[in-house]
């Protein structure tokens, strides 16, 4: 006969199981994305692609250019490298009426110089010198580079480099100093050793003008809050360091059209006031990917997913090689009780609908992604699994044209820009 004590113990450990048994989640798709699916079902999409929902797109457009508009108005100038298509590009200038963009890529430089030819262009990182070469020697048409080419400059070195660059080809370089403004990606550390390039600038008015600083400071959001909060205020005093001594050393270059640009899509908000910035650069807000849900954007909404038809869907049949274990897993994981297979996969996004879909590790690939779900979860072969980017610039080009979506249907397809022309 079982003990009173060995009962206790028995129905207590039964009970800790059932409390640690992972709770089903069983699912349909949301009204939003059964939509969706309707729609890619009926256009016969018959691979992954990556949509893009104009009305969400608009209304966090918005609030980008209301911020830029706040206090003391500061231009707003795209993320290129975030939303890296010209017609969304030309989208979201049109709406927000810019014609500002940031680069990082010679290749996108060149596209938007001859598919924007009124476009200003600043350059987000410091490019190699024979990136210039490059450019220079393949450019044609009416976009021009002296009026409306920034070249970002991080160091005497490099200052040198482009200086000879220019003299032997006859050109002459608008040039934006990089800045650390104290997250030590490099640059200039103060304004002192700004000062020694905007000495070589002055030397040679032929080859050299100056256009402005830049100086990132979003990684600071990656700080724990306590830490972030604090250093703003000390992010804003390092910059307007700079400008303070620009103007006071060099006044020669001080003039209303130079850039100070600044902030990115996590820290644009903290700008609009008692800021030395007059140029703010945003792109994957706008978007709104998984790494960008951040208090200070909660107001933002997704505005891109992946969507990829399910290929296979199948009971599970445990780990390759213990099948055995088939039952057992699906007994104490009812989430695991079937296993789907998508049309591509392994790209940096987590599922977004049906709910209760999970990655199956063991079948992580780009060809064939699996997936585990409940029984529960509505979700049959040729339907759509969505997922959410949990960044843009690099899922973006992945996918052919975008297919940009209003209200639930697809209105236009934008080719990417390409990244090895």
């Amino acid at each position: 006969m079982l003990s009173r004590r060995t009962l206790l113990i028995g129905g207590t450990a039964a009970g800790a199981l059932a409390w640690a048994r992972p709770h089903e989640a069983s699912a349909s798709y949301s009204p939003y994305f059964a939509g969706l699916n309707t729609t890619l079902r009926q256009q016969g999409i018959d691979r992954p692609v990556l949509l893009i929902d104009l009305d969400r797109l608009d209304r966090n457009i918005d609030r980008v250019v209301k911020s830029a508009r706040s206090g003391t108005p500061r231009n707003y100038r795209i993320v290129v490298k975030s939303v890296p298509s010209p017609a969304l590009v030309d989208y979201i200038a049109k709406r927000a009426a810019t014609r500002s963009g940031m680069v990082f890529h010679r290749p996108f430089i060149q596209a938007l110089a001859r598919l924007r030819p009124d476009a200003d262009l600043l350059l987000g990182k410091p490019m190699p010198v024979a990136a210039l070469a490059s450019f220079y020697a393949q450019h044609r048409g009416p976009f021009d580079p002296a009026r409306q080419l920034q070249w970002l400059v991080d160091s005497p070195e490099r200052l040198a480099q482009y200086l000879a660059l220019a003299q032997g080809q006859q050109l002459r370089l608008r040039v934006n100093l990089e800045i650390d403004v104290g997250l030590h990606r490099g640059g200039f550390a103060n304004p002192q050793a700004a000062a020694v390039a905007l000495r070589t600038i002055t030397s040679h008015p032929q080859q050299l003008a100056f256009s402005g600083f830049m100086g990132y400071d979003a990684h600071l959001m990656g700080l724990p809050g306590f830490l972030a909060g604090g250093e703003i205020p000390k992010v804003k005093a390092r910059y307007a360091a700079f400008v303070d001594d620009l103007r006071r050393s060099f006044p020669q270059l001080s003039h209303s059209a130079l850039t100070f640009n600044g902030a990115g899509s996590p820290s644009f908000r903290h700008h609009e006031t008692d800021s030395p910035l007059n140029d703010v650069s945003v792109g994957s807000a706008l978007l709104k990917p998984s790494h960008y849900d951040l208090p200070v954007l909660e107001d933002f909404e997704p505005a891109a997913f992946i969507a990829t038809p399910v290929l296979k869907r199948h009971a599970s049949t445990g780990l390759p090689t213990q099948e055995w274990l088939a039952g057992p897993l699906a007994a104490w994981d009812r989430n695991k009780a079937d296993t789907l297979f998508t049309y591509g996969g392994n790209w940096l996004a987590h599922t977004e609908s049906p709910a209760g879909v999970q990655r199956a590790d063991i079948y992580a690939s780009s060809n064939q992604e699996g997936f585990y779900a409940a029984r529960g979860v509505a979700l049959a072969v040729d339907d759509f699994l969505f997922l959410r980017p949990t960044q843009s610039e690099a899922v973006l080009l992945q996918f052919g044209d975008l297919l940009a979506v209003r209200n639930g249907q697809i209105e236009q397809r934008w080719p990417v820009l390409q990244a090895n022309p």
